[in-house]
């Protein structure tokens, strides 16, 4: 499987904390960084993860600033992305068994390491269900197309 990931400075310790995680469970990793706590805007970074998976260069991805709520915004921006802001893993299974979420946001100053990597864990390890779940997904994408739904 192939990550993309990302954050903003207030993200950039958790991130570092994942990614190492990942990569010990030998994923392969794409961090669009940012590489340090310098001060960042993240709207760059959600953007970058966003469009790797996009593009077919990442399978799934996950970004990372203070709350998790701006950088899923700034991803959820990309058609095609469906982003999820999850503080524990209930959701993220959810998020990905049943809206077929493609990138994990988190919140640094939300949550601590150890739960933020069960929350990765699971999510990366979570199926879409499909089925009735797959005509919701599709109707995300009419959204998205400016149909009605």
């Amino acid at each position: 499987m192939r990550v993309a990931i990302g954050s903003d400075h207030g993200g950039y310790e958790l991130k570092e904390v994942i990614r190492k995680h990942l990569e010990a469970q030998g994923l392969k990793v794409n961090d669009f960084g940012t590489y340090s706590a310098d001060s960042v805007d993240y709207p760059k970074y959600g953007f970058a993860v966003g469009s790797a998976i996009i593009e077919g260069k990442a399978d799934l991805g996950i970004v990372i600033c203070g709350t998790g709520q701006g950088i899923s915004m700034a991803a959820n921006k990309i058609s095609g992305i469906r982003a999820a802001v999850c503080s524990e893993t209930f959701s993220a299974r959810m998020a990905r068994e049943h809206n077929n979420a493609n990138v994990l946001s988190l919140g640094a100053r939300v949550i601590g390491a150890g739960l933020a990597l069960d929350i990765v864990d699971t999510f990366l390890k979570t199926e879409f269900a499909g089925g009735r779940h797959a005509l919701r997904v599709d109707l995300l994408s009419n959204i998205e197309r400016g149909e009605k739904v």
